[in-house]
């Protein structure tokens, strides 16, 4: 029976979901007699602060909102952003007979809809809804099979949410007293930092070195073709018997790792022994041939696909994860968020059809791939995600089209692939010998791939995080030949190389690391990312993710006095204990009790203290003892790193800076640090560099009018000068004088400007005159260059220089000039980066007003603190643009017509309902409505509301 007929019989039902978009669409398949709602993310969670508690909590509970003493109770209240849409559906419930919860199938979700339950306090017969993939079958099935809410998820997500919120409101104000106000600190993402830090201090301590091989071209002899080269390139692998060393044998100080066994050649040597293989005859001393085989990759999930979007389509995780709700909401894909690679029946089906269609019988195996494997903190009861209903649509019959066909197409092409046949083919590996003149005997080695079935690499290949990695489809053909052959040598030549340190994390492999570590929720891992970058502990370059000096202060102070609080293992532990009491296996109240409060039963204990301190001991201690004592933290020596020649980094209130010697001593130095330097590019000699620049303040000499020293600094905004005024004078209340103040030119510098040119900056603005009638004419410097200004009237001037010898008829010849009311004529790109794998246009990076910017003349989207021009790459210049166009264009013109149209509807109830209320209430109510109604506002509320307080 249809929903419709069934809707007949019954009533009318109420159908909550979670946003606005979903909503529309579900509403398209159920029909007349269905009323779908959004609640728009959570509709209520634990206060953001004091002030949203009920005046009856005090103390503790009000800073905390959880009550601690009486088995942890939350304190829950609704968003204040919530309460016209909890009205609403308030509303929308009274008039109904049923009401169905159809908020997402997983923790979360679950929380939503026992939050709504709480809520909204129905007296009608109450369902739980669940489906996967937003299509008309899946909605009508969830409709006539919904279930009864999961009260132990529920409690899993309690748990969670109040286990963060102890971590984070205990732990980040004591970042606040001992670092730098306004820092967070969470259960994973400061986990996450850390990360990032450890592998910048791999590269710090990094050592490099060199070493050398020879590359040999041999020829058969024979004319070549395709599929039987004439000559071949081989590497040198052993010379008398010892193998040569490679990267692989070296260790992080860049000594070898078994230096008696290893030959390591120098460049002498090297170019030594190539000329002593001149003249060698070479010959094939074995050939080693075995069958090659390669599987499909598993069906995506979360972090999978978050993994290949950024390795093949530049998104970040975050990026990813957006695009991805849009296709999910609009009935194009699965649920996004999920930790299982299990495809469906039904979806099994589909894919197997299209691989026969597609590709033909023969790539489709004789039975269904199965891939049952889940990861071990997996979200409930979902699929892997795949194309939404039960024939896949091919990407060009969807109509989708830029970044949601891109994404779409890779999770379409992934998913018919896990249903095709293995590729298979041949691997070979050709020792080639010969003896140097010198008597030395060398051996060098080739390897080749042939694949002779391609099966699943025709529809898919996994991208690689290394960009110098081969892909799997990738050929390397070598001549058939056999043991015994002669070869000639065409050419041999010495190669020089020098290992790498480790390469920083981009999104991709941090969540990866993420995942292997066991540390979080995989659906989380995005939220993550976005918080530590938007925190500045750790920023971009190109895709690389580049610790902060910030961060490794705070890394600093959790290592060492909250070890157990960024302990890998112990972060972990927790993720398997809430795992627990998800499956019932494990109590809530008891495990916060002894996070929290130790061993004991809220006393606390100084061992379990320390032992989360100091990591030793059972994985729960006590939280509160721990943040209770900060007497043994040194503020100075926690943020303070030597780097050498005497010279220290130290992470000031406001930003980084390295000194040598003490403050107000004899010698003292010191200079500020580029915000955007990475940690590992602060050698001593770059050290040494910035202390010997021009910084600090600099007297230039006394202003003859006034008699006040005049100096330039070099501040936040960059270089300037000042004049310092007399002791006693006010500097705040109506009586407050303000020193003069002028930026210096772009072609001035500190070490340069002298006591005459500051005078001449700070003369300005300049009086050039008055036109015709009198009105004054003044040149000025502003934030956005220099200009003249006649009234309200502002013209731009071209240099800086024309402040000091533009004349009055040149400035009147400006004004004489009509106002260009449109842009200036556009500045040549700063940078070219290539085409853009969505739009397939060029991108370009600009300069403009608020700073240089990304564009492929479509979007725009400004470099980020941590991006620089000179550095940018193509690929971070994509995620940028890909960022941007998930986010949506701002739709402020639709919202004001939008809430004209509410406000006029809101008047005509209001006089028919309620006479007593005027029209500027009737206002602001319709105003407050319509901003929790389906507007880009709102979608993006919802998508914030569920991963605001995450981990």
């Amino acid at each position: 029976m249809s929903p419709t007929s069934e809707t007949a019989q019954g009533g009318r039902r109420l159908v909550i979901v979670e946003s606005p978009a979903k909503a529309k669409t579900i509403k398209g398949y159920l029909g007349p007699g269905y009323v779908v709602e959004a609640s728009v993310g959570h509709i209520r969670d634990l206060p953001n602060g004091a002030a949203e508690v009920p005046e009856k909590y005090t103390g503790e509970v009000r800073r905390l909102g959880v009550d601690v003493e009486h088995d942890f109770q939350p304190i829950y209240v609704i968003n204040a952003d919530k309460k016209s849409q909890v009205r609403k559906l308030k509303e929308q419930l009274a008039d109904s007979d049923e009401l169905y919860l159809a908020t997402d199938e997983d923790r979360e979700g679950e929380a939503i809809a026992w939050h709504l339950l709480e809520v909204l306090k129905p007296k009608v017969p109450v369902h739980r809804m669940v489906f996967h993939e937003i299509t008309k079958d899946a909605i009508r099935q969830a409709v006539a099979n919904p279930r009864e809410l999961n009260k132990r998820m529920v409690d899993a997500q309690e748990t969670r949410r109040i286990l963060d919120r102890l971590y984070g409101y205990e732990v980040s104000p004591v970042l606040w007293k001992k670092v730098m106000p306004r820092l967070s600190a969470g259960r994973v993402q400061s986990v996450a930092t850390r990360l990032v830090v450890e592998r910048e201090r791999e590269r710090i301590a990094f050592r490099s070195a060199e070493y050398w091989d020879l590359t040999g071209t041999f020829g058969t002899g024979r004319p070549g073709d395709s599929s039987d080269p004439a000559a071949f390139n081989a590497r040198l692998a052993s010379v008398d018997g010892r193998r040569v060393a490679q990267g692989r044998d070296f260790g992080p100080d860049g000594q070898l790792k078994t230096p008696g066994q290893i030959l390591h050649l120098d460049e002498a040597n090297a170019r030594a022994l190539a000329a002593a293989l001149a003249e060698t005859a070479f010959a094939v001393r074995s050939v080693e041939s075995k069958p090659y085989r390669r599987s499909p990759y598993a069906p995506f999930r979360t972090t999978t696909l978050q993994q290949e979007a950024s390795r093949k389509l530049g998104f970040g995780a975050k990026a990813t994860m957006q695009i991805a709700q849009k296709l999910y909401e609009n009935g194009f894909i699965t649920y996004m968020r999920t930790d299982s690679t299990t495809l469906s029946d039904t979806a099994v089906t589909a894919a197997r059809t299209q691989v026969t269609q597609l590709y033909g019988a023969d790539y489709l195996p004789e039975k269904p791939r199965t891939y049952a494997g889940k990861v071990k903190n997996a979200q409930e009861a979902h699929e892997a995600i795949r194309p939404s209903g039960d024939r896949f649509r091919t990407p060009a019959e969807t109509g989708l089209t830029g970044d949601q066909f891109k994404l779409y197409e890779l999770i379409w092409k992934r998913t018919v692939a896990s249903q095709m046949k293995d590729a298979v083919g041949n691997s070979v590996t050709v020792k080639i010998g010969g003896r140097a003149a010198d008597g030395r005997d060398a051996e060098f080695s080739a390897s080749g791939k042939t694949i002779t079935f391609h099966g699943f690499m025709k529809a898919y290949v996994e991208g690689a995080d290394d960009p110098n990695a081969e892909l799997d489809d990738r050929e390397r053909r070598l001549p058939q030949v056999a043991e015994g052959d002669a070869l000639t040598a065409e050419e041999i030549t010495a190669d020089g190389h020098a290992t790498k340190p480790p390469a920083r994390y981009t999104e991709a492999t941090l969540v990866k690391e993420l995942e292997e570590r066991e540390i979080g929720r995989p659906s989380t891992y995005a939220s993550i990312i976005g918080t530590i970058l938007e925190r500045g502990y750790v920023f971009k370059k190109g895709t690389a993710l580049v610790p902060s000096f910030l961060s490794f202060a705070v890394v600093n102070l959790l290592e060492k006095h909250f070890g157990r609080l960024v302990d890998y293992g112990f972060t972990a532990k927790m993720e398997d204990d809430l795992d627990r009491i998800a499956r019932g296996e494990a109590q809530a109240v008891p495990w916060l009790k002894r996070f929290y409060f130790g061993e004991g039963e809220g006393t606390g204990s100084a061992g379990g203290a320390a032992d989360a301190g100091n990591g030793d001991g059972d994985h729960l201690g006590g939280l509160k003892e721990l943040v209770t004592d900060l007497g043994a933290i040194d503020a100075r020596e926690i943020s303070s790193f030597p780097v050498g020649n005497g010279i220290v980094l130290r992470v000031g209130r406001y930003g980084p800076y390295i000194e040598r010697g003490e403050k107000d001593a004899e010698g003292h130095q010191r200079a500020d640090v580029p915000a955007d330097l990475a940690p590992d590019e602060l050698s001593v000699e770059y050290a040494e560099e910035l202390l010997a620049k021009p910084s600090g303040e600099f007297e230039l000499g006394h202003d003859p009018e006034s008699g006040r020293m005049i100096v330039a600094k070099d501040g936040r905004y960059g270089p300037y000068v000042t004049e310092i005024l007399p002791e006693g004078t006010p500097k705040t209340g109506k009586n407050a004088v303000k020193p003069r103040t002028a930026s210096l030119f772009k072609d001035m510098s500190l070490d340069t400007v002298t006591l005459e040119d500051a005078l001449k900056l700070m003369s300005l603005p300049r009086v050039v005159g008055a036109d015709a009638e009198g009105v004054e004419i003044t040149a000025q410097n502003g934030r956005y260059g220099p200009y003249l200004k006649k009234g309200t009237d502002s013209r731009s001037l071209e240099r800086e220089e024309q402040l000091f010898t533009i004349t009055l008829d040149e400035a009147l010849a400006i004004y004489a000039q009509p106002k260009v009311r449109g842009r200036a004529a556009a500045k040549p790109p700063l940078k070219e980066l290539g085409n853009d794998p969505v739009s397939e246009r060029p991108v370009v990076v600009k300069d403009g007003r608020f700073g240089p910017y990304v564009t492929d003349g479509e979007t725009n989207a400004t470099l980020r603190s941590g991006d620089n021009v000179d550095t940018i790459t193509p690929e971070r210049g994509f995620e940028l643009l890909a960022e941007k166009r998930a986010k949506g264009p701002a739709k402020k013109t639709a919202a004001k017509k939008t809430a004209a149209k509410k406000t006029a509807a809101k008047k005509t109830t209001a006089k028919k309902t309620a006479a007593k209320k005027t029209t500027a209430a009737a206002k602001t109510t319709a105003a407050k409505k319509t901003a929790a109604k389906k507007t880009s506002a709102a979608e993006k509320t919802a998508a914030a509301s569920r991963t605001a307080a995450e981990d």
